[in-house]
């Protein structure tokens, strides 16, 4: 019975994902083709004088989108004309600078905000962002790996890691955060309020104040956010309050 109901909670959130994405536009789009353009979430940098940090994600492409999304990292220097954008991808060099708008459509879909910093704050974090990219592990071609990672949720999950101080968390369909980047398959987590184990990214618990309780089972995530109220659930994310203050 407690079996049963546990296979309930992980693969009926994965179904009602599923249908959606085959009713929708998205499931006969030509994916390559996709709107890429501006979604029209940041100011223009060049009339935007202070420091800025944003962390967003967005369904990843074609029928992987029923189940994960794909998360990237934005920041701009104060002064600074331009953003700087890095994504952790499947072609190319895996970290990918500027290779895409800052708040662009990631193929077709709008993306989310999952962290903000601005002014003062933005411009304490970006120096030790940059360190955290540049000491990546997983940086050479052939690294990448869409499951259960390293992948671009693995590279962000990282560098939240480097950079406790964001206070950020990376919604539960950002399949790969669980991945153990840093080599290890116990310690603390990314936000460091909390503890997570993981078997190699396959399976894996964490407990955390910011990340809250979840259960990684192959890289769904079933948990519950007592912090913020609001439950997680494979392929469909969080129901409940927002992880991020309004």
């Amino acid at each position: 019975m407690i079996l049963t109901a546990f296979l309930v909670l992980i693969f009926a959130p994965i179904g009602v994902s599923a249908a959606s994405y085959f009713l929708s536009d998205r499931a006969s789009a030509n994916w390559y083709a996709a709107d890429r353009s501006s979604a029209g979430v940041l100011p223009q940098a060049s009339g935007h004088a202070d420091a800025l940090v944003r962390i967003y994600a967005a369904r990843t492409v074609r029928w992987r989108g029923i189940v994960a999304v794909h998360s990237w990292i934005v920041f701009k220097d104060k002064g600074a004309s331009r953003y700087s954008r890095y994504d952790y991808t499947a072609w190319g060099e895996p970290i990918r600078v500027n290779g895409f708008i800052a708040d662009g459509r990631w193929f077709g879909q709008v993306p989310d905000e999952v962290f903000r910093a601005d002014g003062e704050q933005a411009a304490q974090l970006i120096p030790k962002i940059r360190a955290a990219i540049e000491s990546y592990k997983y940086r050479n071609l052939g690294d990448y790996r869409a499951w259960p990672g390293p992948n671009s949720n693995t590279f962000v999950a990282a560098i939240i890691d480097a950079v406790p101080e964001m206070q950020a968390v990376l919604p539960p369909t950002a399949i790969g955060k669980d991945f153990p980047y840093d080599g290890e398959w116990f310690g603390w987590t990314p936000s460091g309020t909390g503890l997570r184990a993981t078997l190699g990214g396959y399976f894996g618990v964490t407990v955390g104040w910011l990340e809250g309780v979840e259960l990684n089972v192959l890289g769904a995530v079933l948990g519950v956010d007592i912090r913020r109220p609001a439950i997680k659930i494979p392929g469909i994310g969080r129901i409940g309050m927002s992880a991020m203050p309004a």
